[in-house]
């Protein structure tokens, strides 16, 4: 009986198992081919300029000068890296970076989400309208705003502790609260429009247990949105990290300037060393690429989030 019923059992296995297999291979279609084609040129596509400066970084310039960058290499090294590293003064750059980079990012998304939690949770008059302010704030090139934002930031006064200049340009706390003013709109209406697929009842849940508006943003609404957060911290992160031009116009001490300002270090006034400056472009470039792939998950997660919902 025992032998018979396992023999069964094994039997109604081995077809489901069949049933699945043939399930599973679906026939490829041509488009699907053609698609996964597309995606692999565009995608070399992008990688290429990376993968030139890396090739070209581990080359001497004089076999690059004499064969050409697309030849065949005859000896690669690492020298150039430490060079551009020691030459560049990147330990000092990079420092700058962070001192801007880090409490603005953490900044523009601690108020996006509070403002988001705002507009997305309460009947605030009008909060549509303030919705499309902010982000229609991001529509305003940022070039139209130097001459003004220039003159401003020579006429506000700042403690000699936060400024050495008296005021805050040429200041980090002013390159700073640039960047979180223009980064905050498009990070506002991204948590807003994913805050408002997460069910009402968990806050109204939260109230019911005397949960006041902080403990409701912070406990019931801020670890929902962890995927969209660690999307936006890996653009967030990737702009203000690369951004050049708010620091040359509200600074002019260099040793306060951020890395991408290094690569100036590196050019020669009569001669550059392109394979040098393309160790620096790559020294430079690895913070972002190592964050991207930090963040890799949430950063997918978030891209897709409302994928599947009605």
């Amino acid at each position: 009986m025992t032998t018979t019923t396992s023999a069964a059992a094994r039997d109604v296995i081995d077809r489901r198992r069949d049933a699945t297999g043939k399930a599973n291979r679906r026939p490829v279609r041509p488009a699907r081919i053609l698609l996964y084609i597309v995606l692999t040129i565009v995608a070399l596509g992008w990688l290429a300029p990376l993968l030139l400066a890396v090739y070209a970084s581990l080359r001497p310039y004089q076999e690059t000068a004499k064969y050409g960058y697309m030849s065949l290499p005859h000896h690669l090294s690492f020298k150039y890296y430490s060079q551009a590293f020691s030459q560049g003064g990147m330990g000092k750059y990079f420092l700058n970076t962070l001192i801007i980079t880090a409490p603005a990012l953490v900044l523009t998304l601690f108020f996006a989400s509070f403002v988001a939690f705002a507009l997305a949770r309460f009947k605030i008059p009008g909060r549509k309208f303030l919705l499309i302010l902010f982000t229609a704030g991001n529509l305003l090139p940022p070039q139209v705003m130097v001459t003004p934002l220039y003159t401003l930031y020579t006429k506000i006064p700042l403690p000699y502790w936060l400024s050495e200049s008296g005021t805050v340009y040429d200041s980090y706390l002013g390159v700073i609260a640039i960047h979180v003013a223009f980064q905050t709109g498009f990070c506002v209406f991204v948590l807003y429009n994913y805050m408002q697929t997460i069910p009402s009842e968990l806050t109204e849940a939260a109230v019911v247990d005397g949960a006041g508006v902080w403990r409701q943003y912070w406990r019931v609404i801020l670890p929902l949105a962890r995927p969209a957060l660690g999307a936006l911290a890996t653009l967030e992160f990737t702009w203000i990290y690369n951004d050049f031009l708010w620091a040359l116009v509200f600074m002019s001490t260099g040793d306060k300037l951020p890395i991408t300002s290094a690569l100036n270090n590196l050019r020669g006034q009569f001669f550059t060393d392109y394979n040098l400056l393309a160790a620096g472009s790559v020294l430079v470039a690895l913070p972002t690429l190592i964050v991207f792939f930090a963040l890799q998950r949430q950063f997918v997660s978030g891209l897709t989030l409302g994928a599947n919902k009605g």
